[in-house]
């Protein structure tokens, strides 16, 4: 989707984005292959239906909040990606046994058992502001850019909550 997709004209996403109920559904009707191509490149393949599914209640409830509708295809990208953030932060919170994720490739990087338990622990006991930007750097790779883009920060607020969090899981693990 690009700012010059003629599903997305001027007039629907005005319209949406003052409530009319009818323009809206026009627009998740036309949204929901990207919402979902979207989710299948952020999300594991057994959260993509529920992260669009989410995304599509959250454009509903929330299209009158856009402030330029030539930032559609970003705001919506940026729903849809911290949805899929949301789900795998639930899998780590919810978590206190990590040999579930032993057949995960993306956590396999390390052998060391306690290693991981204890980085997982470090994390979990993150406030949620810094646990999300640690989450969003280092294990989704995300630039700054993008998080700042993601969350709504300056460069400057992601650096210092980055160092903050990474300071924090440096002293848990030390004691």
């Amino acid at each position: 989707m690009t700012q010059h997709d003629s599903r997305f004209d001027a007039a629907l996403l005005d319209a949406a984005c003052k409530g009319d109920r009818e323009a809206i559904i026009a627009l998740l009707k036309v949204a929901q292959p990207d919402i979902r191509r979207y989710a299948k490149v952020s999300c594991k393949l057994q959260d993509v239906d529920d992260a669009v599914q989410e995304s599509l209640w959250l454009v509903y409830n929330r299209i009158g909040t856009l402030r330029a509708v030539t930032s559609f295809a970003g705001w919506l990208f940026a729903i849809v990606r911290r949805e899929c953030m949301r789900l795998m932060r639930k899998v780590f919170i919810k978590t206190d046994d990590i040999s579930e994720f032993n057949d995960d490739p993306g956590l396999t990087y390390s052998h060391q058992l306690e290693l991981r338990q204890d980085l997982s622990r470090a994390i979990q006991s993150l406030p949620e502001h810094y646990r999300e930007v640690v989450l969003l750097r280092d294990i989704e790779e995300l630039s700054v850019n993008d998080i700042a883009l993601l969350l709504n920060l300056t460069r400057e607020a992601v650096k210092a909550r980055l160092h903050r969090a990474r300071m924090m899981v440096r002293e848990y693990l030390l004691d």
